[in-house]
């Protein structure tokens, strides 16, 4: 049977990394790659079994990829890995279509769909569900490319799993808003690397696009007022990436001796 090695990557998570172990027992590892944590994330971990890893954290593709290089078996071709954040929970339903899709089918890479709760409530509305995210994959035969939201390379076929890792998303709105406003400051400066300027049209057009598809075309509606808080709020971070995205453009402006072009 090919060995199945599931990851956890870990920054101060000591309120999660227990429980995110527990559920993970169907693997035949459990490994914490952990960004040096100032908690008890480690001793937590270690204390119930699981293998620990050490990285300075620079991106998300980078720690994905570093903990692939760090749980490789030198000789051994058929070891799987499956990521799973500390705020994720897997189930045995999830463990067992797992096991049976790396023993039974040719895929080098399988995306899982999730469970979102937030706020504390089970959101399948606006986006959220079912959020596939590329975390199962043949070792040797994938990586991750991209700083922020990250994206899966595979060499060959992929599949979507069908049982949903749960995940404790944001546990407020303080905490959303604080995520959002990473989100945000990232986004602003990818679409300034691709040349894009902000048009006075963007500050209205975006954010009601946005706010128009997380609500009627992602069925925010169907989580009633949960889901019509969440559509706004999104819409909002939407304007408010065209607005820093017009503060980056005019920080070069202004500027002496930088190029003030799109090119």
């Amino acid at each position: 049977m090919p060995s199945l090695i599931a990851v956890i990557l870990t920054k101060n998570e000591a309120r999660h990394v227990v429980a995110c172990i527990d559920s993970l027992r169907w693997a035949d590892r459990i490994v914490v790659f952990d960004s040096h944590s100032d908690d008890d994330t480690v001793a937590l971990a270690r204390a119930v079994g699981a293998e620990v890893f050490q990285r300075p954290f620079d991106n998300y593709a980078a720690q994905r990829n570093a903990a692939l290089a760090a749980v490789a078996v030198p000789g051994e071709t058929d070891h799987w890995v499956f990521f799973v954040d500390a705020d994720e929970r897997g189930t045995p339903e999830l463990g067992a279509e797992i096991r049976r899709v790396i023993a039974e089918r040719p895929e080098n890479g399988w995306n899982v769909p999730r469970h979102n709760y937030i706020f504390g409530r089970l959101t399948l509305g606006a986006g959220w569900f079912p959020d596939y995210q590329f975390r199962l994959m043949r070792l040797g035969r994938a990586r991750y490319v991209r700083p922020v939201h990250e994206l899966g390379e595979v060499d060959g076929a992929t599949g979507n799993l069908e049982n949903p890792l749960i995940h404790y998303n944001y546990r407020d709105p303080a905490h959303f808003h604080a995520k959002q406003r990473l989100y945000v400051e990232h986004d602003a400066i990818i679409l300034k690397e691709q040349g894009i300027r902000p048009k006075p049209r963007n500050y209205v057009l975006q954010p009601l696009r946005q706010f128009w598809w997380r609500f009627v075309t992602l069925h925010g509606y169907r989580d009633g007022l949960h889901g019509l808080r969440l559509s706004l709020y999104m819409g909002w971070y939407e304007w408010r990436k065209y607005r820093r995205l017009g503060e980056l453009w005019r920080g070069d402006a202004a500027a002496p001796g930088r190029r003030n072009d799109a090119g």
